[in-house]
Protein backbone atom coordinates (compact mmCIF):
# COMPACT_ATOMS: atom_id res chain seq x y z
CA UNK A 1 0.00 0.00 0.00
CA UNK A 2 0.82 3.35 -0.71
CA UNK A 3 -0.17 7.18 0.59
CA UNK A 4 0.15 9.20 -2.73
CA UNK A 5 3.07 11.36 -1.24
CA UNK A 6 5.78 11.53 -3.15
CA UNK A 7 9.12 9.93 -1.33
CA UNK A 8 11.67 11.35 -3.66
CA UNK A 9 11.77 12.35 -7.73
CA UNK A 10 13.92 10.08 -9.68
CA UNK A 11 14.90 9.27 -13.55
CA UNK A 12 14.46 6.78 -15.69
CA UNK A 13 18.06 6.52 -16.98
CA UNK A 14 18.00 3.61 -19.52
CA UNK A 15 15.66 0.85 -20.68
CA UNK A 16 16.49 -2.87 -22.03
CA UNK A 17 14.24 -4.61 -23.85
CA UNK A 18 13.69 -8.35 -21.91
CA UNK A 19 13.15 -10.38 -25.33
CA UNK A 20 12.80 -9.33 -29.28
CA UNK A 21 9.09 -9.16 -28.85
CA UNK A 22 6.02 -7.07 -27.93
CA UNK A 23 5.08 -10.37 -25.84
CA UNK A 24 8.14 -9.18 -23.44
CA UNK A 25 8.58 -6.44 -21.05
CA UNK A 26 11.33 -4.10 -20.39
CA UNK A 27 14.40 -3.40 -17.51
CA UNK A 28 14.14 0.03 -16.42
CA UNK A 29 17.37 1.68 -14.58
CA UNK A 30 16.06 4.70 -12.23
CA UNK A 31 18.79 7.25 -10.82
CA UNK A 32 17.42 8.26 -7.52
CA UNK A 33 17.83 10.93 -5.19
CA UNK A 34 20.89 10.77 -2.44
CA UNK A 35 20.66 8.45 0.22
CA UNK A 36 17.12 7.09 -0.97
CA UNK A 37 18.35 3.53 -1.46
CA UNK A 38 19.72 3.34 2.31
CA UNK A 39 16.49 1.76 3.68
CA UNK A 40 15.14 -0.36 0.36
CA UNK A 41 16.44 -3.88 -0.27
CA UNK A 42 15.97 -6.50 -3.31
CA UNK A 43 12.00 -7.42 -3.59
CA UNK A 44 10.54 -4.18 -2.20
CA UNK A 45 7.80 -2.27 -3.78
CA UNK A 46 8.21 1.32 -4.66
CA UNK A 47 5.55 3.13 -7.14
CA UNK A 48 6.77 4.28 -9.86
CA UNK A 49 4.20 7.13 -11.33
CA UNK A 50 1.83 5.46 -9.26
CA UNK A 51 2.64 1.80 -10.69
CA UNK A 52 3.92 -0.47 -7.85
CA UNK A 53 6.89 -2.24 -8.97
CA UNK A 54 9.08 -4.48 -7.29
CA UNK A 55 13.02 -3.82 -6.54
CA UNK A 56 15.03 -6.22 -8.92
CA UNK A 57 18.34 -4.40 -8.75
CA UNK A 58 20.50 -2.07 -6.48
CA UNK A 59 23.68 -0.25 -7.69
CA UNK A 60 24.47 1.66 -4.26
CA UNK A 61 27.76 3.41 -6.07
CA UNK A 62 25.04 4.64 -8.93
CA UNK A 63 22.53 5.42 -6.57
CA UNK A 64 20.01 3.34 -9.46
CA UNK A 65 17.18 0.90 -8.04
CA UNK A 66 16.11 -1.68 -11.28
CA UNK A 67 12.59 -3.09 -11.94
CA UNK A 68 11.35 -5.44 -14.31
CA UNK A 69 8.44 -4.27 -15.72
CA UNK A 70 5.85 -6.57 -17.74
CA UNK A 71 4.51 -6.05 -21.20
CA UNK A 72 0.74 -5.95 -19.55
CA UNK A 73 2.24 -3.32 -17.02
CA UNK A 74 3.76 -1.26 -19.94
CA UNK A 75 0.40 -1.59 -21.65
CA UNK A 76 -1.77 -0.64 -19.25
CA UNK A 77 0.31 2.36 -18.00
CA UNK A 78 2.17 5.42 -19.16
CA UNK A 79 5.60 6.56 -18.59
CA UNK A 80 7.06 3.35 -17.83
CA UNK A 81 8.34 2.82 -21.30
CA UNK A 82 10.33 6.80 -22.07
CA UNK A 83 13.33 8.41 -20.29
CA UNK A 84 12.62 10.72 -18.25
CA UNK A 85 11.75 11.95 -14.55
CA UNK A 86 9.57 9.82 -12.60
CA UNK A 87 7.74 9.95 -9.32
CA UNK A 88 8.67 7.60 -6.22
CA UNK A 89 7.10 6.37 -3.11
CA UNK A 90 8.23 3.53 -1.01
CA UNK A 91 5.58 1.24 0.33
CA UNK A 92 3.67 2.24 3.24
CA UNK A 93 4.92 1.08 6.54
CA UNK A 94 2.67 0.58 9.33
CA UNK A 95 3.82 3.32 11.51
CA UNK A 96 3.78 5.49 9.10
CA UNK A 97 1.42 8.44 9.24
CA UNK A 98 -1.00 8.92 5.87
CA UNK A 99 -0.86 12.15 4.50
CA UNK A 100 -2.50 11.55 1.23
CA UNK A 101 -5.09 8.78 1.36
CA UNK A 102 -4.98 4.72 0.72
CA UNK A 103 -3.41 3.70 -2.51
CA UNK A 104 -3.08 0.49 -4.06
CA UNK A 105 -0.42 1.07 -6.59
CA UNK A 106 -2.83 -0.07 -9.61
CA UNK A 107 -2.96 1.84 -12.46
CA UNK A 108 -6.99 2.07 -13.38
CA UNK A 109 -6.62 4.26 -16.56
CA UNK A 110 -4.88 6.34 -18.65
CA UNK A 111 -5.72 10.08 -18.75
CA UNK A 112 -4.79 13.12 -20.67
CA UNK A 113 -3.93 16.43 -20.16
CA UNK A 114 -6.39 18.70 -21.48
CA UNK A 115 -5.52 22.43 -19.56
CA UNK A 116 -1.88 22.84 -17.61
CA UNK A 117 -1.89 26.37 -16.57
CA UNK A 118 -0.70 28.75 -13.87
CA UNK A 119 -3.39 30.56 -11.86
CA UNK A 120 -2.34 32.89 -9.29
CA UNK A 121 0.33 31.51 -7.10
CA UNK A 122 -0.57 27.36 -7.90
CA UNK A 123 -1.34 25.66 -11.38
CA UNK A 124 -4.72 24.61 -12.62
CA UNK A 125 -4.56 21.22 -13.94
CA UNK A 126 -7.30 19.28 -16.21
CA UNK A 127 -7.10 15.82 -17.08
CA UNK A 128 -9.72 14.02 -19.66
CA UNK A 129 -10.11 10.57 -17.58
CA UNK A 130 -11.40 7.21 -19.81
CA UNK A 131 -15.49 6.79 -19.86
CA UNK A 132 -15.04 4.16 -17.36
CA UNK A 133 -13.39 5.92 -14.70
CA UNK A 134 -16.82 8.65 -14.32
CA UNK A 135 -18.56 7.05 -11.74
CA UNK A 136 -15.59 6.85 -9.40
CA UNK A 137 -14.81 10.58 -9.98
CA UNK A 138 -16.80 13.57 -7.30
CA UNK A 139 -15.62 16.84 -6.44
CA UNK A 140 -13.73 17.09 -3.63
CA UNK A 141 -12.67 13.11 -3.74
CA UNK A 142 -9.49 11.83 -3.74
CA UNK A 143 -7.38 10.84 -7.18
CA UNK A 144 -4.32 9.63 -7.88
CA UNK A 145 -2.21 11.41 -10.46
CA UNK A 146 1.29 9.83 -11.75
CA UNK A 147 1.21 9.02 -8.17
CA UNK A 148 0.92 12.02 -6.32
CA UNK A 149 -2.54 11.85 -4.40
CA UNK A 150 -4.91 15.14 -5.46
CA UNK A 151 -8.00 16.23 -4.63
CA UNK A 152 -10.52 16.71 -7.42
CA UNK A 153 -11.99 20.28 -7.42
CA UNK A 154 -14.40 19.75 -10.81
CA UNK A 155 -15.94 17.40 -12.83
CA UNK A 156 -17.84 17.15 -16.29
CA UNK A 157 -19.05 14.33 -18.12
CA UNK A 158 -18.40 14.49 -21.97
CA UNK A 159 -19.24 12.53 -24.47
CA UNK A 160 -15.32 11.48 -24.91
CA UNK A 161 -15.21 10.94 -21.40
CA UNK A 162 -14.64 12.66 -17.64
CA UNK A 163 -12.59 15.97 -17.35
CA UNK A 164 -11.58 16.41 -13.35
CA UNK A 165 -10.39 19.57 -12.78
CA UNK A 166 -7.47 19.62 -10.02
CA UNK A 167 -5.48 22.41 -8.07
CA UNK A 168 -1.68 22.27 -7.66
CA UNK A 169 0.10 24.08 -5.19
CA UNK A 170 3.79 25.24 -5.68
CA UNK A 171 5.32 22.42 -3.60
CA UNK A 172 3.60 19.86 -5.70
CA UNK A 173 4.70 21.54 -9.12
CA UNK A 174 8.36 21.41 -7.72
CA UNK A 175 8.63 18.88 -5.85
CA UNK A 176 7.07 15.68 -8.30
CA UNK A 177 7.61 15.20 -11.66
CA UNK A 178 4.24 17.01 -12.45
CA UNK A 179 5.71 20.17 -12.76
CA UNK A 180 7.25 18.40 -16.76
CA UNK A 181 3.78 17.70 -17.67
CA UNK A 182 2.28 19.60 -20.64
CA UNK A 183 -0.66 19.47 -22.85
CA UNK A 184 -1.06 16.29 -24.30
CA UNK A 185 0.39 14.25 -21.67
CA UNK A 186 -0.79 11.06 -20.65
CA UNK A 187 -0.72 10.00 -17.18
CA UNK A 188 -1.90 7.22 -14.92
CA UNK A 189 -4.95 7.59 -12.63
CA UNK A 190 -5.52 5.47 -9.98
CA UNK A 191 -9.05 6.02 -8.38
CA UNK A 192 -9.85 6.07 -4.59
CA UNK A 193 -10.20 2.38 -3.24
CA UNK A 194 -12.74 3.29 -0.98
CA UNK A 195 -15.17 4.57 -4.15
CA UNK A 196 -14.11 0.66 -5.80
CA UNK A 197 -15.87 -0.81 -3.05
CA UNK A 198 -18.93 1.17 -3.35
CA UNK A 199 -19.54 0.71 -6.63
CA UNK A 200 -19.31 -2.86 -5.75
CA UNK A 201 -21.83 -2.94 -3.08
CA UNK A 202 -24.30 -0.66 -4.60
CA UNK A 203 -23.95 -1.76 -8.36
CA UNK A 204 -24.58 -5.62 -7.72
CA UNK A 205 -28.27 -5.38 -5.93
CA UNK A 206 -28.40 -8.71 -7.16
CA UNK A 207 -26.59 -10.03 -3.77
CA UNK A 208 -28.59 -12.02 -1.54
CA UNK A 209 -28.84 -10.50 1.99
CA UNK A 210 -29.50 -12.18 5.14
Amino acid sequence: MFTGIITGVGRIAAIHALGSSLAHGKRLAVVCPPAYLDDIGLGDSIALNGACMTVTGIDLAGRTLGFDVSAESLDKTAGLDQLGDINLEKALRAHDRLGGHLVAGHVDGVGQITHFEPVGESWELRIMSPPSLAKYLACKGSITVNGVSLTVNQVQDLQQGCEIGINLIPHTVHNTALGKLKNGSRVNLEIDLIARYVERMLGNRSFSED
